[in-house]
């Protein structure tokens, strides 16, 4: 059903691009009722508008917290044309109907972002601009409402094309939108009181990205949140949903270390990581771990890339690469590929609460924080300096594995790894494998467990591959099968308290 706007009730903070609009609202003879500043925009425009104090009969008072919260104008906003009662009041009283509501909202969100002065902050918590704004997308069959100027264009394209009427379709659209603008309005509220309550999905994020595509082509995807804040795309195509999902492996993982790092991750798992004096080496010895896997990778750093790096990455083909900072040279001759996808990384990331979608519904829960709780030496030795160093960092690199996870270590370079398997001897066998594809030397090497050995056959698994140390968090009834199999062999294990499942 079109309605045609004879009415506009106009309060906006933000006049950019409203002219247009409130010209052709003048052209097409609707009525504009306004206040503020917004007024004398209006008037200043050689447009005629009516006060809302003449509507309401009071003028702003209380500093002006209390402006359009009058019966007059709510009555107009919320009253149903087609019901014969509401009509019937509405004219005993007095009371214009408003076709169009044009409202936007106090800068909550950027006075705390310039200020901590409370007074300040609170004061820009909009009132009045939220409940006409509700008011006005509840009655959407009859009222039309904008709740930001980047919809302007939209309605004075709309206006101009049908002669100054809306459809019913249009008006829910507009209504959809303006409930969203206040959603998220009042999340960044919540948030400023309680910064640790968890709100779920209805999060105060500006402008939800529309993806590609989900995991596969034929699925739907949004970006809910702030990829501006974490990094800077210098280059490549648009991050695709399974981008964004393995760069966020990538950013959890590689904020483990301070020294020079270099990770691939391939479906959300490390495929490849290695510590080494210098950027370049670093990015050798973890490609070398896994070459294969390494094929259309999301490719992370702790350092700059410098022109020798990028030369040797060039070669081969990746998906993504993310690093604090690229020099000239070296960004050039990555660029030289136009759809690689090229981030430079502002800050680690600081989540604190992971979510994940099941049953309908959604499971919160803190991110996995820490990596060791104790240091249990509990096997038939003590670790050498070298092991110690080996276990710690295999640790942190089994954390980041899909459960049940193995990883292999050897010189802080991870030389096989075992995932996602339904047994934690099944990972063992392909992290074993895995290593032996690429002719790594396992003896000497470390091994870490996500969860606790349920029986010996690990470590006899281990051990019998060259294996001399093993970390694990402990916890089974029979953890002493493990150790006990350690103490006879010779081997090291440490017990560290703290799982890390990943599922």
């Amino acid at each position: 059903m079109n309605k045609t706007i004879r009415t506009a009730l106009i309060s906006v903070f933000y006049k950019d691009g409203l002219e247009p609009l409130i010209r052709l609202l003048h052209q097409q003879g609707v009525i504009i009722y306004s206040t503020g500043g917004t007024q004398t925009f209006i008037e200043s425009l050689g447009v005629p508008v009516v006060p809302v104090e003449q509507l309401t009969g009071y003028p702003s008072i209380l500093g002006g917290r209390v402006k359009t919260l009058h019966p007059s104008v709510f009555g107009g906003i919320l009253g149903k044309r087609e019901d014969a009662t509401h009509v019937q009041e509405m004219e005993q009283y007095k009371i214009p109907t408003l076709d169009l509501v044009i409202v936007d909202l106090y800068p909550f969100e950027e006075t705390v972002a310039s200020t901590s002065d409370e007074k300040a902050i609170i004061e820009k918590i909009d009132i009045g601009g939220p409940s006409m704004i509700r008011a006005a997308a509840k009655n959407f069959k009859d009222v039309t409402v904008l709740a930001a100027k980047t919809e302007y264009t939209t309605l004075v394209e709309l206006l101009t094309q049908q002669q100054g009427a809306t459809t019913l379709e249009q008006r829910k659209e507009f209504a959809a939108k303006a409930f969203q603008v206040v959603a998220r309005y009042d999340v960044a509220i919540a948030k400023y009181f309680d910064p640790a309550a968890t709100l779920q999905f209805v999060e105060a994020s500006g402008s939800p990205r529309s993806l590609r595509y989900g995991e596969n082509p034929h699925q739907a995807a949004t970006f809910y949140g702030d990829l501006s804040s974490l990094f800077t795309q210098l280059g490549g195509k648009e991050l695709s949903y399974n981008n964004l999902v393995d760069v966020d492996a990538a950013l959890q993982l590689i904020c483990e270390f301070d020294s020079p790092t270099f990770a691939i991750i391939k479906h959300t798992n490390v495929c490849g990581v290695a510590q080494r004096t210098t950027v370049k080496e670093s990015w050798d010895a973890a490609l070398a771990g896994d070459p294969e896997s390494a094929f259309g990778g999301v490719l992370i750093t702790n350092r700059s890339i410098d022109i020798e790096t990028a030369a040797a990455i060039n070669s081969i083909f990746f998906e993504v690469l993310i690093a604090p900072s690229f020099e000239p040279e070296a960004l050039a001759t990555l660029q030289s590929k136009k759809n690689r996808i090229l981030l430079e990384q502002k800050q680690n990331l600081a989540n604190t609460v992971s979510f994940k979608g099941i049953l309908g519904g959604v499971l919160t829960q803190g991110t996995d924080q820490g990596n060791i709780a104790t240091w249990n030496e509990a096997g038939g030795r003590e670790c050498s300096e070298t092991e110690k160093a080996d276990l710690l960092f295999a640790n942190i690199v089994c954390k980041h594995l899909k459960s049940n996870a193995i990883a292999l270590v050897k010189n802080k370079q991870l030389i096989g790894k075992g995932c996602g398997q339904t047994s934690r001897i099944d990972s063992l066998r392909q992290a074993v494998e895995k290593a032996k594809q690429f002719s790594a030397d396992l003896k000497g090497a470390v091994m870490a467990s996500d969860a606790f050995f349920p029986f010996n056959d690990c470590v006899r698994m281990g051990h019998e591959a060259g294996i001399t140390a093993f970390i694990q968090p402990g916890g089974s009834i029979r953890d002493q099968d493990s150790i006990d199999y350690c103490k006879q062999n010779g081997l090291a294990m440490v017990i560290t308290g703290l799982r890390h499942f990943k599922h």
